[in-house]
Order: structure tokens, then sequence, then C-alpha cells
């Protein structure tokens, strides 16, 4: 008779934790860092002169909310959970280059497609954490908000690891909060206008979906690494 139990989830999670902690170490870094370099690259080479995307009702209603400022940098700690709770150097690089294509297309449309948000009638240097912002970070390459896809991204894959490892509902629920908080903070910090953040949404979305059905494909081979 088999009076095994099953792993608690915060044992499989500090398990995953555990794998490959150099890779994830550098790796997760270095690939921020790279996207860093060819975003900024874009930024300021732009192929074709910058639409200024329009305002909608929504941004209209959300006001300017500087104390969302935190939850706007929060976005590199919440991008890197979801590689930190992978197991397998295969599942790590699978999910890399998924990630690396969403931001690829995203790279393109703004090279292609420069876009950035109208000026808003306010003195940032009132505000120094976002006017720091500002300052590094150009209202340009706003469509589709990269932003908001890669947190969306990193959402759906974060619910859906949550639910392999069994975690109890509120985790979930609070990584669901935290998502939308920083897709919030985009516009509260008038770094997007809604129509960004409908554009990165259908990217990280539709980038999520696929890089998820390919990876049930690959979960029911075997892994030797």
């Amino acid at each position: 008779m088999n009076n095994s139990q099953p792993t608690p989830w915060y044992r499989q999670i500090a398990a995953a934790l555990a794998q490959y902690k150099l890779l994830k170490g550098i790796g997760t870094p270095l690939f921020i860092a790279l996207f860093f370099g060819a975003y900024f690259y874009v930024l300021k080479n732009p192929a074709y002169p910058t639409t200024v995307m329009p305002l909608t009702w929504l941004d209209r209603m959300i006001s300017f909310q500087p104390q969302a400022m935190p939850l706007y940098v929060s976005l590199w700690v919440y991008v890197s959970l979801p590689p930190a709770l992978l197991a397998t150097r295969r599942e790590l690089y699978r999910y890399g280059m998924a990630m690396g294509t969403t931001c690829l297309v995203g790279l393109l449309v703004f090279f292609f497609w420069p876009t950035a948000v109208p000026a808003a009638d306010i003195d940032w240097a009132r505000y120094p954490g976002v006017d720091f912002l500002k300052n590094v970070d150009a209202a340009g390459n706003a469509f589709p908000s990269l932003h908001v896809a890669t947190a969306f991204f990193s959402g759906i894959w974060l619910d859906h690891l949550l639910r392999r490892f069994g975690a109890p509902r509120w985790s979930r629920l609070f990584s669901w909060m935290w998502c939308i908080g920083i897709i919030y903070s985009t516009l509260a910090t008038r770094q997007h206008v809604a129509v960004d953040v409908w554009g990165g949404m259908v990217l990280g979305g539709v980038a999520a979906w696929l890089s998820l059905r390919q990876y049930a494909d690959i979960a029911r081979t075997p892994d030797r690494t």
C-alpha cells in the first residue's frame, strides 16, 4: 500500500528555484541588459517619423498618479519570476526564446512605426522619480507597450506554473493583482496611453498562448537535460 503524499506546493517551488541557479542568475539580467540596449537604440534611431498616439476616454478617466512609480519599476522583478520557477534547462531555453520573440516583435514595430505618447501638461520636476524615468525613457516606443506585453506574458505563465505546482488560489490572485497593477501604472505614470496598453496585451497574450501550447507538446516528451 502506497501512503506517499503529494509534495507540497511550496516545496515544489523551492526545488524549482534551486535548479540551474547560475544559469538563471546570469541569464535573466543578461537578457534584460540586451533588451535595454536594443530598446534604446531603436528609440534613438527610428526608421520613419514618429506618430503621436491618440488619447481615449480611459486616458482621461485615469489621472496622473506619481505614487504608481514603484509598481511600474516592479516589472523587472515580476518578469524574473517565471524563469526562476522553471526546473529544466530545456524549459528555460524555450521560455527565453518565447519572451525574446515577444520583445523582438515589439522592437520591430517600434523601428518601422515609431510612436510616442502625447505631451502631458505636467511639471515633471515636481515628481523626481517620474522625472528621472522621463529623462531616461523618453515618450517614444509607445505602441505596443512592451511593459504591458512582458507583464501580461509573465502573468499568464506564472498562473500556469502556480497551477502546475498546485499553489493556493490566493497566490494566483496575488500574481494577477500585481500584473494588473503594473499595467495600470503605465497609464498612471503617463508612460503610455490606453491604445498602447491594448496593443501590449494582445502581443503578450498571443505570445504566451502560443508558447504554452508549444510547452504542452514538449512536456509530453522526455527531457534528458
